[in-house]
C-alpha cells in the first residue's frame, strides 16, 4: 500500500518527508496501459511522471491549504505536457501527452526540453474559490540560473522551491512500473511563522551559519540514497540508515484509508450522463456506424464502452428493462 511519513530534526530548523506510492501509481499506468488509443506510456515518460506524481504528494502535505496541487511541465519536445494534481485528502491522478517518439534511456531535457523553452508550473488551486479569485501560481524555466538544462525532475522542483518558496530543499526521486518514490528534505528558518521556533525542537539561539551546516549534513546524507533504495527498500530501513545518527522525530504515517491513493473524477456515470444528452437517435447511429461507443477519460485514459444493448438501456425506462445477468430479484 501506498504511504507517507513525515519526520524533523530535533533540535535543528530541518524537516523531511518521505513517500512511497505503490497501488495508487500502479493504478495510473494500468489505465493508461488499458487504454487501445493511446497504449502504454514510454518507459522514460512513465518514470518522469512517477517523480512528478511523488514530488507532487510531497509538496501538497507540506502546506496547509484546502486545494488541489497541480505540478505542470509544459514541453517542447515529444512530451508536450505532464501532469500531475493532488487534493488535501492526497487523492491523486496524473498524465501526460505525448506527440513523439520517446526512445528508451532519453533524458527530461530531450522530453520536455529540447528548444529551452519548456516550463514547470506549480499551482494551488483552492476548493471554494471565492468570485473573482484567482489560483496562485508559480512558474520556473527547465535551466539554472546559468541557463543550463536542468537534467532531471529533482532539479526542476529544488530549482522551483529555490526560486519562487525562497526554501532550500533536497529531493530525491524514483519511479518505475511498480512504485513512484520522494524523499524531501527541506531547511527551515530559526525565527518565523513557518518554522520550528513555535515548537519544542526549536534552537533560537542558533546561527544562521550553524543552521545552514546542519541544513547541508542532512542533504548530503539524504543525496547518498540510491534510486535503487528508494524503489525497493521500506521507508523505516530508508530512514535508519540514512540518519541513524541524527535524532529523527517521526510523526504517525499516513497509510491505510488515509495514504496517497488513486482517484480521477471520470466515471461510467458522468458517461452515460453525456450519451443521454447527445440524444437516442445519434447514440445509435454512432453504434451502428462502429459497433459500440469508446469514451476515453482525457486526464487518466480510463474507457468506458457502449454497445446496443447497453445504448438502448440507458433509453429505456427502468420499470420497462429487463434484468441483467447476474442482478438479485
Amino acid at each position: 500500500m501506498s504511504e507517507l511519513h513525515k519526520f524533523i530534526f530535533d533540535g535543528l530548523p530541518v524537516r523531511g518527508q518521505l513517500v512511497r506510492l505503490t497501488d495508487a501509481w500502479q493504478e495510473v499506468l494500468r489505465r493508461r496501459a488499458a487504454n487501445t488509443q493511446t497504449g502504454a506510456y514510454p518507459p522514460p515518460v512513465a518514470e518522469m511522471l512517477g517523480e512528478m506524481t511523488a514530488a507532487a504528494v510531497l509538496m501538497q502535505s507540506n502546506i496547509k491549504f484546502d486545494g488541489a496541487l497541480i505540478m505542470q511541465i509544459f514541453g517542447d519536445g515529444p512530451v508536450k505536457v505532464a501532469v500531475a494534481e493532488v487534493q488535501p485528502d492526497m487523492r491523486l491522478r496524473a498524465t501526460a501527452s505525448v506527440i513523439g517518439a520517446v526512445p528508451p534511456g532519453m533524458r527530461l531535457p530531450d522530453m520536455v526540453n529540447a528548444h529551452g523553452q519548456g516550463r514547470c508550473a506549480i499551482t494551488l488551486d483552492p476548493k471554494n474559490r471565492q468570485e473573482g479569485q484567482q489560483p496562485y501560481q508559480g512558474v520556473v524555466p527547465l535551466a539554472d540560473e546559468g541557463g543550463a538544462p536542468l537534467m532531471d525532475l529533482a532539479a526542476v522542483v529544488e530549482h522551483y522551491m529555490r526560486q519562487s518558496e525562497q526554501l532550500d530543499t533536497t529531493l530525491v526521486l524514483a519511479a518505475d512500473e511498480q512504485v513512484a518514490a520522494g524523499l524531501l528534505i527541506q531547511r527551515l528558518p530559526v525565527q518565523g511563522q513557518d518554522n520550528l521556533s513555535q515548537s519544542s525542537v526549536a534552537r533560537e539561539d542558533e546561527s544562521g551559519e550553524v543552521a545552514e551546516d546542519d541544513y547541508q549534513r542532512i542533504a548530503i546524507l539524504a543525496r547518498s540514497l540510491k534510486r535503487e533504495e528508494l524503489l525497493g527498500l521500506d521507508a523505516d530501513t530508508i530512514l535508519r540508515r540514512l540518519f541513524w545518527e541524527e535524532n529523527l522525530m517521526r510523526f504517525e504515517p499516513r497509510v491505510g484509508e488515509r495514504a496517497p491513493r488513486f482517484a480521477c473524477s471520470c466515471s461510467r456515470e458522468r458517461v452515460a450522463a453525456m450519451l443521454k444528452g447527445l440524444g437516442q437517435e445519434e447514440a445509435e447511429s454512432i453504434v451502428a456506424e462502429q459497433g459500440r461507443i469508446e469514451v476515453s477519460c482525457d486526464f487518466c485514459g480510463q474507457q468506458e464502452r457502449f454497445d446496443a444493448v447497453d445504448v438502448g438501456r440507458l433509453f429505456t425506462p427502468p420499470e420497462q428493462q429487463s434484468p441483467q445477468p447476474g442482478s438479485v430479484q
